[in-house]
């Protein structure tokens, strides 16, 4: 029997004796021990995925580690900061998933079947120049060490996939035209950054399937930028955001996860892939059916203004906006669970 070892550290308690982690009590006394952990791939599981993801402690990472972990893949997170990484991932509720830190990311890549890279500090936050440069450098370095990994890795210890996480602002920004796969680029700061965080991507080894996923406005109550508008559209009695013109292409977190899933096991899944809903809409009509899901009126607009306040010039995500179809996921027949906005929301909402 074939079969793959590799070297990584992970994180076990002692101490097996726990309330439930909703109910904290003081007096709890929690002991952890460093453990060497050797993960093998054997040829008998072909349908047992040994994934490694950057950005897990994310919006999106959280919930694809979610749903591999209930599959019962094999996951390694890929982070910045362990302690971060165990408070949103405990041990108790994902046993067997190794958390390791930059130094350890090279033996954790060697050996896994798959890499999915999402890192990168989200873009749905107040701009400033400062936080303009780290948007890019933190996508742009984090792929750059993460295919050099994948590249330096020995030839039968190399991943066989990579998913790289890119956005549909590589389109730039248009109230006319319709974007798909094909389009050419943008000419605005985020179609820059989207550039070279795929250039980064594509340097990976010519053996190596890789997708990039261009992803739109992420939905879910968790995070992304509705976390961000509900409070505002709660304050300006419902109305839209700026013009309301301009579109909005999105989708919601379960099928960008399922969608991301499907590509790490379909071989057809390569190259770019627009990661957006079926039927994107102006953002007046995305905002009538939040109203709706919200249950109140949607009628005083949301000024420019206000939103610029809370995102300075990231606003620009929501008050500017492309129409972005998912041309590619449509031809690879993947099916989407929330297609219209509409069913999105309310299912976010209820």
């Amino acid at each position: 029997m074939k079969m793959e070892v590799c070297r990584a550290t992970s994180i076990s308690w002692a101490n097996s004796i726990s309330p439930p982690h909703h109910f904290p009590q003081t007096s709890t006394v929690w002991k952890f021990q460093r453990m060497t952990t050797f993960c093998v791939r054997s040829s008998q599981k072909g349908d047992e995925m040994i994934v490694s993801v950057t950005g897990a402690t994310g919006f999106i990472g959280k919930r694809l580690v979610q749903r591999l972990h209930a599959d019962n893949h094999r996951v390694r997170v890929l982070t910045r900061s362990k302690s971060k990484a165990l408070s949103i991932f405990p041990v108790r509720d994902f046993p067997g998933l190794i958390i390791a830190e930059e130094a350890e990311w090279r033996n954790c890549i060697q050996g896994s079947t798959a890499v999915v890279n999402l890192a990168g500090l989200p873009i749905s936050t107040r701009w400033s120049p400062d936080i303009k440069k780290e948007i890019k450098e933190s996508r742009i370095k984090a792929t750059s060490k993460v295919v050099d990994l994948i590249n330096g890795s020995q030839n039968e210890r190399r991943p066989k996939v990579l998913i790289s996480a890119t956005a549909v602002g590589y389109y730039g920004t248009s109230e006319t035209r319709v974007f798909d796969e094909q389009s050419p680029s943008g000419n605005d700061y985020l179609a820059e950054v989207c550039r070279e965080w795929e250039a980064s991507a594509l340097r990976v080894d010519k053996d190596v399937r890789l997708a990039l996923i261009r992803i739109g406005v992420v939905l879910g109550k968790e995070g992304g930028a509705l976390a961000k508008m509900i409070p505002l559209f709660m304050m300006f009695a419902g109305g839209p955001l700026g013009t309301g013109k301009q579109w909005f292409s999105w989708i919601h977190v379960d099928d960008l996860v399922n969608l991301i899933y499907e590509a790490l096991s379909n071989p057809s899944y390569k190259g770019v892939i627009n990661g957006t809903a079926p039927n994107p809409v102006r953002l007046s009509e995305m905002c009538d059916q939040l109203g709706s899901a919200l249950g109140r009126p949607s009628w005083l607009p949301v000024p420019d203004i206000a939103l610029k306040a809370v995102l300075g010039e990231g606003a620009c995500v929501v008050l500017e906006g492309q129409k972005v179809l998912p041309k590619r996921a449509k031809e690879l027949s993947f099916s989407f669970k929330y297609p219209y906005i509409k069913d999105a929301l309310r299912s976010i909402m209820s």
